[in-house]
């Protein structure tokens, strides 16, 4: 069992891929705070998937009365199967292979990078502002601590590479 917090707060790249998948020995919140996030993936992607208009106008406000508003709530449906597939793989990661937390960790913070990205290139008109716009920033911050957290060493013993 590993230390709740790190027991030092430089950063081991080598933890990304680890010579042992199985074995985490970073700081046990950076576990309990992906729990929470892949939560809240997890939803997210079943509220896109399963709403009647996918959350594009109910939530992030893309007026889908316009001449291709079926598309867009299509577009929305199958945007929460592709994120309700990566929550999936990232919750066997974390309960079975927990030494790839880390990678874990890049993966969320990749994604809003992406979405901004994304975001910027090809702007979206809404009629206010979507919680995925408003939050995104928050997002990045948020995963990017997280990931420098999971790279952190919280226990005494050498690590295996």
């Amino acid at each position: 069992m590993t230390a709740l917090l790190p027991r030092s707060w430089r950063p081991d790249p080598s933890r990304l891929l680890p010579g042992d998948a199985r074995d985490y020995r970073g700081p046990r919140i950076a576990t309990w705070i992906i729990g929470g996030l892949l939560v809240l993936i997890t939803a997210r992607s079943l509220i896109h998937l399963l709403a009647p208009d996918g959350g594009a106008e109910s939530i992030a406000t893309i007026d889908t009365s316009v001449e291709g508003g079926a598309n867009i709530i299509g577009l929305f449906g199958q945007w929460g199967a592709i994120q309700l597939l990566l929550a999936a793989l990232l919750w066997v990661l974390l309960l079975r292979y927990r030494g790839l937390l880390p990678l874990i960790a890049l993966v969320l913070l990749i994604e809003p990078l992406l979405r901004e990205l994304s975001g910027r290139l090809k702007p979206i008109e809404t009629m206010g502002t979507a919680p995925g716009a408003a939050l995104n920033g928050a997002a990045i911050l948020v995963t990017a601590l997280l990931f420098y957290l999971t790279l952190c060493p919280a226990d005494g013993t050498p690590r295996d590479a």
